[in-house]
Protein backbone atom coordinates (compact mmCIF):
# COMPACT_ATOMS: atom_id res chain seq x y z
CA UNK A 1 0.00 0.00 0.00
CA UNK A 2 1.37 3.54 -0.88
CA UNK A 3 2.10 5.51 1.88
CA UNK A 4 0.05 8.65 2.66
CA UNK A 5 0.84 11.71 3.73
CA UNK A 6 -1.59 14.60 5.75
CA UNK A 7 -3.68 16.40 3.54
CA UNK A 8 -4.16 20.24 3.99
CA UNK A 9 -7.08 21.51 5.84
CA UNK A 10 -8.64 22.11 2.28
CA UNK A 11 -8.97 18.16 1.66
CA UNK A 12 -12.22 16.20 2.53
CA UNK A 13 -11.77 12.96 4.64
CA UNK A 14 -11.45 10.64 1.37
CA UNK A 15 -8.04 9.17 2.66
CA UNK A 16 -9.68 8.00 6.26
CA UNK A 17 -13.15 6.59 4.41
CA UNK A 18 -10.55 4.44 2.29
CA UNK A 19 -8.73 2.64 4.90
CA UNK A 20 -11.89 2.36 7.12
CA UNK A 21 -13.50 0.65 4.17
CA UNK A 22 -10.08 -1.71 3.46
CA UNK A 23 -9.93 -1.91 7.30
CA UNK A 24 -13.80 -3.46 6.90
CA UNK A 25 -12.73 -5.64 4.22
CA UNK A 26 -9.98 -7.42 6.43
CA UNK A 27 -7.56 -5.46 4.12
CA UNK A 28 -8.78 -7.15 0.82
CA UNK A 29 -9.46 -5.02 -2.03
CA UNK A 30 -12.78 -6.20 -3.17
CA UNK A 31 -13.31 -3.91 -6.57
CA UNK A 32 -11.25 -6.33 -9.46
CA UNK A 33 -10.41 -5.24 -12.71
CA UNK A 34 -12.63 -8.24 -14.22
CA UNK A 35 -15.22 -5.64 -12.81
CA UNK A 36 -14.38 -2.76 -14.57
CA UNK A 37 -12.33 -0.82 -11.47
CA UNK A 38 -9.74 1.19 -12.16
CA UNK A 39 -7.01 -1.73 -11.21
CA UNK A 40 -7.29 -2.36 -15.13
CA UNK A 41 -6.33 0.64 -16.31
CA UNK A 42 -3.32 -0.61 -17.82
CA UNK A 43 -5.27 -3.08 -20.26
CA UNK A 44 -7.48 0.31 -21.22
CA UNK A 45 -7.27 1.41 -24.74
CA UNK A 46 -7.34 5.25 -25.10
CA UNK A 47 -9.44 5.90 -27.78
CA UNK A 48 -10.85 9.04 -29.57
CA UNK A 49 -15.16 10.19 -29.55
CA UNK A 50 -16.57 11.18 -32.57
CA UNK A 51 -15.89 15.05 -33.16
CA UNK A 52 -18.71 17.23 -34.95
CA UNK A 53 -18.71 20.61 -35.62
CA UNK A 54 -22.15 22.36 -33.91
CA UNK A 55 -21.31 25.93 -35.79
CA UNK A 56 -23.95 25.42 -38.52
CA UNK A 57 -26.48 24.58 -35.38
CA UNK A 58 -25.37 27.48 -33.15
CA UNK A 59 -25.11 30.19 -35.39
CA UNK A 60 -28.25 29.69 -37.82
CA UNK A 61 -31.64 29.63 -37.63
CA UNK A 62 -32.54 25.48 -37.34
CA UNK A 63 -36.30 26.15 -38.76
CA UNK A 64 -34.48 25.97 -42.40
CA UNK A 65 -33.73 29.64 -43.72
CA UNK A 66 -30.33 30.18 -45.29
CA UNK A 67 -30.48 27.96 -48.51
CA UNK A 68 -30.36 24.63 -48.89
CA UNK A 69 -27.05 24.14 -48.53
CA UNK A 70 -27.36 25.14 -45.14
CA UNK A 71 -30.13 22.97 -44.60
CA UNK A 72 -27.70 19.93 -45.80
CA UNK A 73 -25.20 21.07 -43.96
CA UNK A 74 -27.68 20.96 -40.33
CA UNK A 75 -29.05 17.67 -41.33
CA UNK A 76 -25.78 16.63 -41.69
CA UNK A 77 -24.55 17.65 -38.43
CA UNK A 78 -27.33 16.09 -36.84
CA UNK A 79 -26.88 13.08 -38.52
CA UNK A 80 -23.21 12.35 -37.32
CA UNK A 81 -24.55 13.35 -33.56
CA UNK A 82 -27.68 10.78 -34.02
CA UNK A 83 -24.63 7.83 -35.23
CA UNK A 84 -22.53 9.12 -32.75
CA UNK A 85 -25.60 8.72 -29.92
CA UNK A 86 -26.55 5.44 -31.18
CA UNK A 87 -23.21 3.58 -31.16
CA UNK A 88 -21.46 5.65 -28.84
CA UNK A 89 -23.84 7.14 -26.29
CA UNK A 90 -20.88 10.23 -25.90
CA UNK A 91 -19.02 11.99 -28.48
CA UNK A 92 -17.53 15.79 -28.71
CA UNK A 93 -18.40 18.71 -30.12
CA UNK A 94 -16.55 21.59 -30.92
CA UNK A 95 -17.85 24.87 -32.51
CA UNK A 96 -20.19 25.42 -29.50
CA UNK A 97 -20.20 28.80 -28.85
CA UNK A 98 -18.80 28.37 -25.32
CA UNK A 99 -15.98 30.69 -25.19
CA UNK A 100 -12.49 29.38 -24.20
CA UNK A 101 -12.17 32.75 -21.66
CA UNK A 102 -15.16 32.06 -19.25
CA UNK A 103 -14.04 28.04 -19.08
CA UNK A 104 -10.70 29.34 -18.30
CA UNK A 105 -12.34 31.60 -15.94
CA UNK A 106 -14.30 28.63 -14.61
CA UNK A 107 -11.65 26.30 -14.13
CA UNK A 108 -9.54 29.19 -12.26
CA UNK A 109 -12.69 29.53 -10.17
CA UNK A 110 -12.74 26.08 -9.15
CA UNK A 111 -9.64 25.65 -8.06
CA UNK A 112 -10.35 28.89 -5.31
CA UNK A 113 -13.57 27.48 -4.41
CA UNK A 114 -11.97 23.68 -4.09
CA UNK A 115 -9.65 24.97 -1.62
CA UNK A 116 -11.15 26.33 0.81
CA UNK A 117 -11.08 24.99 4.09
CA UNK A 118 -13.37 21.64 4.23
CA UNK A 119 -15.40 23.21 7.14
CA UNK A 120 -16.50 25.89 4.67
CA UNK A 121 -17.00 23.81 2.44
CA UNK A 122 -19.46 21.06 4.13
CA UNK A 123 -21.23 23.66 5.65
CA UNK A 124 -24.94 24.49 4.84
CA UNK A 125 -24.44 27.73 3.18
CA UNK A 126 -21.90 27.62 0.83
CA UNK A 127 -23.48 27.81 -3.19
CA UNK A 128 -27.24 26.78 -1.40
CA UNK A 129 -25.24 23.49 0.54
CA UNK A 130 -24.38 21.88 -2.87
CA UNK A 131 -21.48 20.01 -1.63
CA UNK A 132 -20.64 16.38 -1.87
CA UNK A 133 -17.64 14.17 -0.94
CA UNK A 134 -16.64 10.66 -1.48
CA UNK A 135 -19.62 8.36 -0.75
CA UNK A 136 -19.61 8.84 3.27
CA UNK A 137 -22.44 5.58 2.84
CA UNK A 138 -20.25 3.50 1.17
CA UNK A 139 -19.86 0.18 2.61
CA UNK A 140 -17.42 -1.20 -0.10
CA UNK A 141 -14.40 0.27 -1.77
CA UNK A 142 -16.19 0.12 -4.86
CA UNK A 143 -19.00 2.56 -3.83
CA UNK A 144 -16.18 4.85 -3.25
CA UNK A 145 -15.73 7.90 -5.15
CA UNK A 146 -12.33 10.13 -4.91
CA UNK A 147 -13.82 13.32 -5.43
CA UNK A 148 -15.58 16.21 -4.10
CA UNK A 149 -18.43 18.04 -5.86
CA UNK A 150 -20.89 21.03 -6.25
CA UNK A 151 -24.12 19.57 -7.43
CA UNK A 152 -25.77 22.71 -7.74
CA UNK A 153 -29.48 23.35 -8.90
CA UNK A 154 -29.89 26.07 -11.11
CA UNK A 155 -33.07 27.31 -9.43
CA UNK A 156 -30.88 27.91 -6.66
CA UNK A 157 -28.12 29.91 -8.45
CA UNK A 158 -30.76 32.21 -11.28
CA UNK A 159 -31.24 34.50 -8.19
CA UNK A 160 -29.41 36.64 -5.81
CA UNK A 161 -30.35 34.70 -2.89
CA UNK A 162 -27.29 32.10 -3.52
CA UNK A 163 -24.42 32.67 -1.61
CA UNK A 164 -21.27 32.27 -3.48
CA UNK A 165 -19.05 33.20 -0.47
CA UNK A 166 -16.04 35.67 -1.17
CA UNK A 167 -16.00 33.84 -4.85
CA UNK A 168 -17.69 36.46 -6.79
CA UNK A 169 -15.58 37.15 -9.77
CA UNK A 170 -17.61 34.29 -11.94
CA UNK A 171 -21.18 34.05 -11.08
CA UNK A 172 -21.90 30.05 -12.47
CA UNK A 173 -25.15 30.72 -14.41
CA UNK A 174 -22.89 32.35 -16.54
CA UNK A 175 -21.17 28.75 -17.45
CA UNK A 176 -24.93 28.00 -17.42
CA UNK A 177 -26.45 29.74 -19.86
CA UNK A 178 -23.81 29.02 -22.35
CA UNK A 179 -23.74 25.41 -21.56
CA UNK A 180 -27.48 24.93 -21.67
CA UNK A 181 -27.23 26.90 -25.19
CA UNK A 182 -25.12 23.88 -26.22
CA UNK A 183 -27.21 20.66 -24.28
CA UNK A 184 -30.88 22.29 -25.70
CA UNK A 185 -29.18 22.72 -29.55
CA UNK A 186 -27.89 19.00 -29.38
CA UNK A 187 -31.07 17.56 -27.74
CA UNK A 188 -33.68 19.31 -30.59
CA UNK A 189 -31.32 17.98 -33.28
CA UNK A 190 -31.16 14.49 -31.91
CA UNK A 191 -35.02 14.89 -31.71
CA UNK A 192 -35.80 16.12 -34.84
CA UNK A 193 -33.86 12.65 -36.13
CA UNK A 194 -36.25 10.61 -34.63
CA UNK A 195 -39.31 12.33 -35.37
CA UNK A 196 -41.23 12.01 -38.72
CA UNK A 197 -41.33 14.81 -41.32
CA UNK A 198 -43.17 17.78 -40.45
CA UNK A 199 -42.58 17.19 -36.49
CA UNK A 200 -40.39 20.31 -36.17
CA UNK A 201 -42.37 22.00 -33.79
CA UNK A 202 -42.20 18.96 -31.52
CA UNK A 203 -38.75 18.67 -32.04
CA UNK A 204 -38.06 22.67 -31.00
CA UNK A 205 -39.92 22.14 -27.71
CA UNK A 206 -38.52 19.58 -26.90
CA UNK A 207 -37.43 17.98 -24.16
CA UNK A 208 -40.65 18.78 -22.19
CA UNK A 209 -40.47 20.41 -18.74
CA UNK A 210 -36.47 21.38 -19.13
CA UNK A 211 -35.68 25.39 -18.71
CA UNK A 212 -33.20 27.39 -16.73
CA UNK A 213 -34.84 26.29 -12.98
CA UNK A 214 -34.84 22.57 -13.54
CA UNK A 215 -31.28 21.70 -15.02
CA UNK A 216 -27.98 21.03 -12.65
CA UNK A 217 -24.99 22.55 -12.81
CA UNK A 218 -22.16 19.88 -11.10
CA UNK A 219 -18.50 21.06 -10.43
CA UNK A 220 -16.15 18.11 -9.84
CA UNK A 221 -12.52 17.71 -8.56
CA UNK A 222 -10.53 14.61 -8.49
CA UNK A 223 -7.78 14.95 -5.62
CA UNK A 224 -4.09 13.56 -6.50
CA UNK A 225 -5.04 9.93 -5.05
CA UNK A 226 -2.23 8.16 -3.14
CA UNK A 227 -4.05 4.54 -3.67
CA UNK A 228 -5.15 5.40 -7.20
CA UNK A 229 -4.65 1.84 -8.79
CA UNK A 230 -7.75 0.44 -7.07
CA UNK A 231 -9.60 3.55 -6.26
CA UNK A 232 -12.40 5.02 -8.63
CA UNK A 233 -12.41 9.22 -8.88
CA UNK A 234 -16.42 8.81 -9.69
CA UNK A 235 -17.97 4.78 -9.82
CA UNK A 236 -19.24 3.48 -13.02
CA UNK A 237 -23.05 4.98 -13.25
CA UNK A 238 -25.24 5.95 -15.92
CA UNK A 239 -26.61 9.60 -16.00
CA UNK A 240 -30.14 10.16 -14.76
CA UNK A 241 -30.85 12.73 -17.10
CA UNK A 242 -31.56 13.53 -20.92
CA UNK A 243 -28.40 15.26 -22.20
CA UNK A 244 -24.92 16.07 -20.37
CA UNK A 245 -22.49 18.41 -20.91
CA UNK A 246 -18.90 18.44 -19.68
CA UNK A 247 -16.32 20.33 -19.60
CA UNK A 248 -12.83 18.93 -18.40
CA UNK A 249 -9.35 19.84 -18.27
CA UNK A 250 -6.31 17.67 -19.86
CA UNK A 251 -6.10 15.47 -17.51
CA UNK A 252 -7.90 12.87 -18.81
CA UNK A 253 -9.21 9.84 -16.58
CA UNK A 254 -12.56 9.70 -17.96
CA UNK A 255 -13.48 6.26 -18.88
CA UNK A 256 -16.74 4.34 -20.90
CA UNK A 257 -18.05 1.13 -22.16
CA UNK A 258 -17.61 0.39 -25.67
CA UNK A 259 -18.67 -3.11 -27.41
CA UNK A 260 -18.19 -4.25 -23.67
CA UNK A 261 -14.78 -2.87 -22.83
CA UNK A 262 -13.64 0.09 -21.18
CA UNK A 263 -12.45 2.49 -22.82
CA UNK A 264 -10.07 6.21 -22.47
CA UNK A 265 -11.25 8.98 -23.36
CA UNK A 266 -8.63 11.50 -25.05
CA UNK A 267 -8.80 14.89 -24.11
CA UNK A 268 -9.70 17.18 -26.99
CA UNK A 269 -8.57 21.33 -25.71
CA UNK A 270 -11.66 22.54 -27.30
CA UNK A 271 -14.28 19.95 -27.64
CA UNK A 272 -17.33 19.70 -24.98
CA UNK A 273 -18.24 15.97 -24.56
CA UNK A 274 -22.21 15.22 -24.93
CA UNK A 275 -23.72 11.75 -23.60
CA UNK A 276 -26.81 10.72 -23.65
CA UNK A 277 -28.59 9.86 -20.18
CA UNK A 278 -31.32 7.31 -19.39
CA UNK A 279 -33.92 9.64 -20.66
CA UNK A 280 -33.13 10.22 -23.66
CA UNK A 281 -32.52 6.40 -24.02
CA UNK A 282 -36.12 5.51 -23.01
CA UNK A 283 -37.57 8.67 -25.09
CA UNK A 284 -35.60 7.50 -27.72
CA UNK A 285 -37.13 4.13 -27.69
CA UNK A 286 -34.07 2.74 -27.05
CA UNK A 287 -31.84 4.11 -30.37
CA UNK A 288 -30.00 6.24 -28.59
CA UNK A 289 -27.67 4.41 -25.52
CA UNK A 290 -27.49 5.93 -22.04
CA UNK A 291 -23.70 4.29 -22.15
CA UNK A 292 -22.31 3.25 -18.64
CA UNK A 293 -18.82 5.30 -17.74
CA UNK A 294 -16.69 6.43 -14.93
CA UNK A 295 -13.42 8.66 -13.96
CA UNK A 296 -10.38 6.58 -12.54
CA UNK A 297 -8.17 8.59 -9.97
CA UNK A 298 -5.12 9.82 -10.78
CA UNK A 299 -2.19 9.25 -8.41
CA UNK A 300 -0.03 12.65 -9.32
CA UNK A 301 -2.32 15.06 -10.43
CA UNK A 302 -5.77 17.03 -10.02
CA UNK A 303 -8.45 16.72 -11.84
CA UNK A 304 -11.35 19.33 -12.59
CA UNK A 305 -14.36 19.09 -14.64
CA UNK A 306 -18.03 20.90 -14.68
CA UNK A 307 -20.99 19.19 -15.87
CA UNK A 308 -24.36 20.54 -17.18
CA UNK A 309 -27.38 17.97 -16.44
CA UNK A 310 -30.32 18.68 -18.89
CA UNK A 311 -33.47 17.76 -16.97
CA UNK A 312 -37.24 18.33 -16.80
CA UNK A 313 -39.42 19.27 -13.98
CA UNK A 314 -40.44 16.35 -11.48
CA UNK A 315 -43.53 16.20 -12.82
CA UNK A 316 -42.79 16.04 -16.32
CA UNK A 317 -43.68 12.74 -18.15
CA UNK A 318 -40.44 11.50 -19.95
CA UNK A 319 -42.82 10.68 -23.09
CA UNK A 320 -41.78 8.82 -26.35
CA UNK A 321 -40.27 9.63 -29.66
CA UNK A 322 -43.10 7.22 -31.11
CA UNK A 323 -45.33 3.96 -30.12
CA UNK A 324 -44.98 1.15 -29.47
CA UNK A 325 -42.34 2.25 -26.61
CA UNK A 326 -40.61 -0.85 -24.70
CA UNK A 327 -41.31 1.38 -21.25
CA UNK A 328 -44.39 2.45 -19.44
CA UNK A 329 -45.25 6.14 -18.57
CA UNK A 330 -43.27 7.38 -16.26
CA UNK A 331 -42.21 11.03 -15.05
CA UNK A 332 -38.47 12.10 -13.90
CA UNK A 333 -39.86 12.57 -10.17
CA UNK A 334 -40.80 9.02 -10.20
CA UNK A 335 -37.48 7.55 -12.11
CA UNK A 336 -34.90 9.34 -9.44
CA UNK A 337 -37.35 7.88 -6.47
CA UNK A 338 -36.86 4.97 -8.12
CA UNK A 339 -33.38 4.89 -8.23
CA UNK A 340 -32.81 6.72 -4.82
CA UNK A 341 -34.90 3.25 -3.69
CA UNK A 342 -32.81 1.23 -5.30
CA UNK A 343 -29.32 2.67 -4.26
CA UNK A 344 -30.43 2.46 -0.51
CA UNK A 345 -31.63 -0.85 -0.76
CA UNK A 346 -29.14 -3.16 -2.97
CA UNK A 347 -26.28 -0.45 -3.11
CA UNK A 348 -26.65 -0.10 -7.21
CA UNK A 349 -28.57 1.99 -9.24
CA UNK A 350 -31.12 -0.08 -11.48
CA UNK A 351 -32.38 2.69 -13.24
CA UNK A 352 -34.37 1.75 -16.59
CA UNK A 353 -35.05 -1.72 -16.71
CA UNK A 354 -37.77 -0.98 -13.78
CA UNK A 355 -39.93 0.79 -16.35
CA UNK A 356 -40.09 -1.62 -19.08
CA UNK A 357 -43.43 -2.74 -19.91
CA UNK A 358 -42.18 -6.17 -19.75
CA UNK A 359 -40.15 -6.38 -16.88
CA UNK A 360 -36.84 -8.49 -17.01
CA UNK A 361 -37.15 -12.09 -15.19
CA UNK A 362 -35.41 -11.31 -12.02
Amino acid sequence: MPAFTESGAAEPPLAESYLDLLRRSGGIITALPAEGCAGGAAAVQERELPLIDLECLMTSDRRGSGGGGAREARAACAGAMARAASEWGFFQVTGHGVSRALLERLRAEQARLFRLPFEAKAGAGLLNGSYRWGAPTATSLRHLSWSEAFHVPLASISGSACDFGELGSLRYHEVADAMSRVAKTVAVALAGSLLQQGHTAAAEAFPAGCDETTCFLRLNRYPACPFAPDTFGLVPHTDSDFLTVLCQDQVGGLQLMKDARWVAVKPHPDALIVNIGDLFQAWSNNRYKSVEHKVVANAKAERFSAAYFLCPSYDSPVGTCGEPSPYRSFTFGEYRMKVQEDVKRTGRKIGLPNFLKQHPQQ
